[in-house]
């Protein structure tokens, strides 16, 4: 995430520049202006603190103390200017160590170069989330500076070119480190580059958050997302154009719908979000481009657009050159030398070979999964290198990268990597440069246009290898589908990978959308498993990954499912039962960039960050040979042995179960399926085609009902889109207030009724519809099982929440238990746990803990999916809760049980059990203020709460009318306290 911001530290604004010095380095520094400390060395996060000084200033400054108080003395206006403070992100992705040297570098580059006194403070710090926060505040001083201290101040510095180009500098320099490192990822100032803003990230909020807000209970989290989303706003309303950036991001072009969604998350309130959408919609960069096949009007905006006439006028010109073909006889000896190793390509892969080694500037081959593309690669290379061209590999991603190297011998390395390189002039394409893009399809349009035009300016050839029907790209556009239907390109459809027969079938069914065909397969093979709820089918699949692995210890193997959530659940399961067997190791904490791991000898380990020095990628798989609190050994599946401290590298996670999307591209012996709603076709697709000799899919009925509707469910096409995928005789004209308006009229009284999203409704594109057999739901017979399951949905739904949050709970007892923190995977799985609750009717996570907090034992049935007691008491604790007779009922019970306990405990020995039941009892009463509808319930209830002996003395006052409601609660929690020392008196507590 971009981040980069600038503001001024003002004595004017009540601030002192020392005490913001003391806060930002966690430090105590004494204020000689106000004569007073500020003391801010409790603080935590602060991993890198230094005072970097420009040449010639005095070096006593490195004392931040006498720097800042230096400043406060020098500037003598009540509203004077003391200090400017920028401060940034840094990626998570990067170590502490490269993060601290990236700040470092920029600091003494743009600012201490430039003569300013700069105090650099990293970082690191925990979001709720639990993933690393890292970042730097940087507090300037605004004066030149010499031998003597502060000069004039410097005017130049203020200017907002200068702003600007920090703003655009800081996006290069982190761009470029992340290349050197070989981290797959990249940040982007451009929506700042005009405006000098960014729309900041909310934070998210749940059903139960939101109801509190509409409760007037807004507390301190709530009150930031607001105002950020109103911050936002104005944002938007300033620039409209911040908005068409940021929605075109992950998709090409979006409907009416998705434009409300967007600025309704990035507005406050009705008044300002009907401003901001008619600024949106009045944008001369809004793109209006028809309707789809839905009928529903689809946009775009204008930098979209022209990125994609980019790319197809730079593909235009590579498919017009002739001058990159390979002469017969270096092909005839390329395949004469693969055929003496004993690789013989069929016949699609030598018509694939003979495509990519034409005289055309671009070819593309689209590839089904495990037909040996990598393989026909690997005898092109030896072809043109023997012709004499210059051939390089870029992917995505590093794992992607590694997998073409290795499968091809084609030097490869990722595509923001090769793009750092060119902008520095190093690496540069030439006219006998040939660049082969693996996994094409994941490739977004900007990504791909800034590639293609690069090759056809320097006149190198581009071969795009990969399949458009697995997973999407992450950013927006379908280049590398729209660039093969536009020129052509040569399929390979005969599967290699899969041992059997059938199953090379299946995997062609997934490539061409029959995902239902392939899944039956399966199913007859017994290959596709059933369970009731998504916990038993984890247990499910882990039986049989286990069995599995010890009827197959030599083989490779992987379960993979759709989240992350997912995978730490299966992996922690997996570690369970390994832990069982006696093949783990003794367990070590190890705090990683995701939280709290405990990893063990013998461990299956995930790599999930490129690491050039030791020769990592993100998404490579291992084996923990040794581990302590210091660092692990590991030898990765390749064979190679690594060995690092934790400091220096901590982006792991466990490798028992991946993500289907970190899976692409890779090949097993064995793998195991967790599906679940997320899943898709194009997932599905990759997920199921992974394997050589054995796959299983496993699903819960909770989430799909029955098997066709797994079916069903899988084969949704998510495909993306391009924006020539809707020609129109209005493609090039810009959005006018004149146009129809987004959102589709509606009369009078219709508008009355409904909200200001009535009519909006979801589009999919034409292309990307199911098919008309999915769309009714499979066949005729299926129907009575439709309407069944249709019924039973509710149901099991909040069977399943329960089943859920009971499991997450339970499994942070049982690391309280063993005095133990727990981790931050178990409290991210409870809380989601918790809003899934939240969110269903007569669900609710609070009156579930209560439930269990009065009876341990409902939480143990219910984590083993015997849900009804535990339905029945959450219900229950929601009737008292809104009840204040119940609360009542509820209050004298447990009053009338501590009294017993507190009678029972006499004499000397008992003292300090009979004060612990004393102190409850008087939190219990002390509690009452806080609810005044309890205490009124209880005004009538004294003989039950402090006997019949004294119930006369129970204050007339109170369960009169005369007093409010407050005060007889006051009254009422008083009188039971002084119950609790007259009972002392009159010897109950000896």
């Amino acid at each position: 995430m971009y981040h980069f911001s600038a503001k001024v530290v003002s004595r004017g604004g009540g601030s002192s520049a020392v005490a913001a010095a003391a806060y930002r380095s966690a430090g105590r520094l004494y204020d000689a202006r106000l004569d007073r400390h500020h003391d801010f060395s409790n603080k935590t996060g602060v991993v890198h603190s230094e005072v970097m000084l420009p040449e010639g200033a005095p070096e006593e400054w490195r004392d931040r103390g006498k720097l800042w108080n230096a400043v406060e003395a020098v500037e003598v206006r009540k509203d004077a200017q003391l200090a400017r403070e920028i401060e940034f992100a840094i990626p998570r992705e990067m170590s502490q160590a490269d993060g601290i040297q990236l700040a470092r570098d920029f600091v003494q580059k743009e600012f201490v170069d430039r003569g300013m006194v700069a105090d650099l403070n990293v970082h690191w710090d925990v979001g709720p989330d639990g993933l690393a926060k890292p970042h730097a505040h940087v507090m300037l001083a605004m004066r030149e500076v010499g031998s003597d201290g502060f000069g004039p101040k410097v005017r130049e510095w203020n200017k907002t070119e200068l702003l600007t180009h920090w703003r655009e500098a800081w996006a290069e320099h982190v761009n470029g480190r992340l290349a050197q490192l070989d981290i797959d990822a990249r940040i982007d100032h451009r929506s700042l580059e005009a405006q000098g803003i960014d729309l900041e990230p909310q934070n998210k909020i749940g059903p139960a958050a939101a109801r509190m807000a509409q409760e007037g209970l807004v507390r301190e989290r709530l009150e930031e997302h607001f105002a950020i989303a109103r911050s936002n706003g104005e944002k938007i309303l300033e620039n409209p154009g911040i908005a068409l950036d940021a929605i075109t991001h992950q998709q090409a072009t979006f409907t009416s719908r998705d434009l409300a969604t967007f600025v309704h998350r990035h507005s406050e309130g009705k008044d300002q979000f009907d401003a901001v959408l008619a600024a949106v919609r009045g944008s001369p960069d809004l793109v209006r481009l028809g309707q789809d096949g839905r009928g529903e009007e689809r946009f775009t905006s204008r930098a979209m657009l022209e990125t994609e006439q980019r790319l197809e006028k730079a593909t235009a010109r590579l498919d017009a050159e002739r001058h990159h073909g390979v002469p017969a006889r270096h092909l005839n000896t390329a395949l004469d030398r693969a055929e003496a190793r004993g690789l013989v390509l069929s016949v699609e892969q030598r018509h694939a070979l003979e495509h990519v080694t034409g005289g055309s500037g671009i070819a593309s081959v689209i590839g089904y999964a495990g037909t040996g593309k990598s393989a026909m690669l690997g005898v092109a290379r030896e072809a043109w290198e023997k012709a004499g061209y210059d051939v390089r590999g870029i992917a995505l991603s590093g794992i992607a990268a590694e997998n073409l190297e290795n499968g091809s011998g084609i030097a490869s390395r990722t595509i923001a990597s090769l793009e750092h390189q060119w902008a520095q002039g190093r690496e540069t394409l030439e006219p006998n440069s040939i660049l082969v893009i693996d996994e094409a399809g994941m490739i977004g349009t900007r990504q791909m246009e800034r590639v293609i035009s690069e090759a056809e300016k320097q006149g190198a050839k581009v071969v795009l290898v990969g399949d458009p029907q697995q997973l999407q790209a992450i950013e927006a556009g379908a280049a590398f589908r729209s660039m093969a239907e536009r020129h052509g390109a040569v399929e390979i459809t005969e599967v290699r990978r899969q041992a059997e027969e059938w199953q090379r079938d299946a995997t062609r069914h997934l490539a061409t959308g029959r995902t239902g065909e392939a899944i039956e397969a399966y199913h007859a093979a017994g290959l596709v498993v059933e369970s009731r709820t998504r916990e038993s089918a984890r247990d499910a699949l882990i039986e049989r990954w286990d069995a599995d692995r010890q009827a197959h210890p030599e083989a490779s193997r992987l379960i993979l499912t759709h989240t992350n959530a997912e995978c730490d659940e299966l992996n922690a399961q997996a570690r369970d039962r390994l832990r069982d067997h006696g093949t783990l190791g003794t367990d070590v904490a190890v705090e990683t960039n995701r939280g709290m791991r405990l990893f063990a000898e013998q461990d299956r380990i995930m790599f999930l960050r490129n690491e050039r020095e030791l020769g990592v990628k993100n998404g490579m798989l291992g084996t923990i040979e040794r581990v302590d609190r210091t660092g692990m050994a590991v030898r990765l599946d390749d064979g190679r042995a690594v060995a690092f401290d934790h400091k220096d590298y901590a982006d792991l996670t466990h490798g028992y179960a991946a993500t289907v999307h970190k899976a692409q591209g890779a090949t097993l012996d064995r793998v195991h399926v967790l599906a679940t709603p997320g899943l898709d076709r194009h997932g599905a697709y990759v997920a199921l085609s992974r394997h050589r000799d054995h796959v299983e899919l496993h699903y819960a009925r909770t989430d799909f009902a029955y098997r066709e509707r797994l079916a069903a469910l899988l084969s949704r096409d998510r495909s993306k889109d391009m924006v020539r995928d809707y020609a129109g005789k209005e493609q090039e004209q810009r959005a006018r207030k004149a146009e129809p308006t987004l959102q589709p009229q509606a009369s009078a009284e219709q508008t009355e009724r409904k909200g200001r999203f009535a009519g909006l409704r979801l589009s999919v594109p034409s292309f990307a519809r199911p098919p008309v057999q999915d769309q009714q739901a499979t066949h005729e017979h299926t129907k009575p099982a439709l309407a069944a399951a249709q019924q039973i949905q509710t149901r099991p739904s909040l069977d399943q929440a329960v089943e859920r949050y009971a499991r997450a709970t339970a499994e942070i007892d049982r690391m309280t238990r063993q005095q133990l923190p727990a981790l931050e995977y178990q409290k991210t799985a409870q809380a989601r746990a918790a809003q899934a609750l939240d969110a269903l009717p007569g669900g609710s996570a609070r009156d579930l803990d209560t439930a269990f907090q009065r009876n341990p034992s409902l939480m143990v049935e219910a984590s083993i999916g015997r849900t009804a007691n535990s339905i029945g008491a959450m219900k229950l604790e929601a009737k008292i809760r809104a009840d204040p007779e119940l609360r009542a009922d509820r209050f004298v019970e447990s009053w009338q049980q501590l009294q017993d306990q507190r009678s029972r405990l006499t004499g000397s020995s008992n003292r300090e059990a009979r004060q612990q039941v004393e102190g409850q009892m008087r939190a219990m009463a002390k509690g009452l203020e806080k609810d005044p509808a309890l205490g009124s319930a209880l005004s009538k209830r004294g003989d039950q709460l402090i006997g019949k002996q004294w119930s006369r003395e129970w204050s007339p006052g109170v369960s009169g009318h005369d007093i409010s409601e407050a005060a007889r609660t006051r009254s009422i929690a008083q009188q039971l306290t002084h119950s609790l020392e007259r009972g002392r008196d009159r010897g109950m507590g000896l």
